[in-house]
């Protein structure tokens, strides 16, 4: 089967609120897999935080280790979390002035390595990886929901059949 780094149609799901952009999360955790990168896009303020807390306590549960505590990683612009049997890399560049800073932060081996949850993933430029889902949270109806645009390359739009509600 011939793997495509074209993005496939966006999905698009509304969530009520922060529980379900977590269980979307902790849905999406269940089918990855080391060497998958995820781009979490959005606003300040849009749940891109709530979304990688959920997603690597997921992680962490499927890895049989307690929860933990996820920070945000704006200041550190890096946090890793290391789990029998899956490394995620949790990336936070809102402060990253150029693409190239983040060679410094190991993104390289995270990519080859474990998962890589990357807030703000545009700030990568032409260091994005084709091959990614990408999550884009927005403003929903009410103050504390949210709509997700899901769209991925590669194999993941046949791994997201099934975990994904139809829309």
């Amino acid at each position: 089967m011939a793997v495509s780094a074209s993005p496939s149609p966006p999905v698009r799901l509304a969530l009520p609120d922060p529980a379900a952009t977590a269980d979307l999360a902790r849905r999406l955790a269940r089918i990855a897999r080391p060497g998958d990168v995820i781009g979490l896009g959005g606003a300040l303020g849009a749940g891109k935080t709530l979304f990688a807390r959920a997603f690597i306590n997921r992680i962490a549960e499927l890895s049989g280790v307690a929860a933990v505590e996820v920070p945000s990683p704006t200041f550190t612009l890096m946090q890793e979390y290391v789990f029998p049997g899956a490394t995620v890399s949790h990336f936070d560049l809102y402060r990253i002035e150029r693409p190239e800073d983040t060679w410094e932060l190991g993104i390289e081996d995270a990519f080859a390595a474990g998962i890589s949850l990357i807030e703000l993933p545009e700030r990568l430029g032409p260091l994005l990886p084709h091959l990614r889902l990408d999550v884009v949270l927005s403003q929903g109806a009410a103050p504390e929901a949210r709509v997700a645009e899901i769209a991925g390359t590669g194999d993941w739009p046949a791994r997201l059949r099934g975990v994904l509600p139809d829309e």
